[in-house]
């Protein structure tokens, strides 16, 4: 299977219908994703998502990866320990799970990751420009476009802070455990190369093992 790679933007681009929605963390799962767009609780959540105005499932998912790094900082209520991040100015390369949806969609998804009720579309003129846009303060009110596939935009969030701000966390076993089976669900990629990619991030590395990662993955335990 495909690893695609986003390539620069052309200049502005004309305000597009669909994007391609990259996630690097919890919605590379297909199961938790649905719950943004179709509305539910997804696994290991405490919340109940009220979904996106239009529910139908993404066009396609295509595994993907981007230039900068994932890691992970500031404690989740959910999971407990680090929880993930994108800074696109690290160097380094993030592997991800890019998710074709249309803007209202995206718009949609990134107002319940931004803990507000779905309902308008997100105004992408300065994102699609400067790559950056900075929606709000909140740990996912940044909107990062590093790109485009098959000439969509890519678009993700995260933090308006970077690697070098903020100290790095221990992600819990359940949420590496759940990362590492949505990059195995998105399918280029195999379960030894995938604990090493993990461990290796800021937060786990040093407090993780590859070994332990692949535990995880390969027999649901470990620590």
């Amino acid at each position: 299977m495909t690893v695609h790679t986003a390539t620069p933007l052309d200049g502005e681009l004309p305000a597009p219908e669909r994007v391609w929605y990259a996630s690097y963390a919890s919605n590379m799962h297909m199961d938790r994703l649905a719950a943004y767009i179709a509305g539910g609780t997804p696994p290991g959540a405490r919340r109940t998502y009220p979904g996106c105005r239009d529910r139908r499932a993404p066009e396609r998912s295509v595994a993907v990866e981007l230039a900068g790094r994932l890691y992970f900082a500031t404690e989740s209520p959910v999971w407990t320990g680090g929880r993930g991040f994108y800074d696109p100015t690290a160097p380094g390369r993030m592997r991800a799970r890019a998710h074709l949806v249309t803007v209202g969609q995206v718009s949609d998804i990134a107002a319940q990751e931004m803990y507000e009720e779905p309902g308008g579309d997100l105004d992408l003129t300065a994102v699609l420009r400067e790559g950056r846009h900075e929606v709000g303060p909140g740990r996912y009110e940044t909107l990062i476009c590093p790109g485009a596939i098959e000439g969509v935009p890519v678009l993700t969030f995260t933090a308006p802070w970077t690697l070098r701000d903020v100290d790095p966390l221990t992600p819990s076993a359940a949420y590496l455990r759940y990362l590492a089976g949505g990059l195995l669900e998105s399918g280029p990629w195999q379960e030894r190369d995938i604990a090493d990619y993990l461990a290796a991030c800021p937060g786990a590395a040093g407090n993780w093992t590859a070994l332990q990662v692949l535990e995880l993955l390969t027999t649901g335990t470990g620590r």
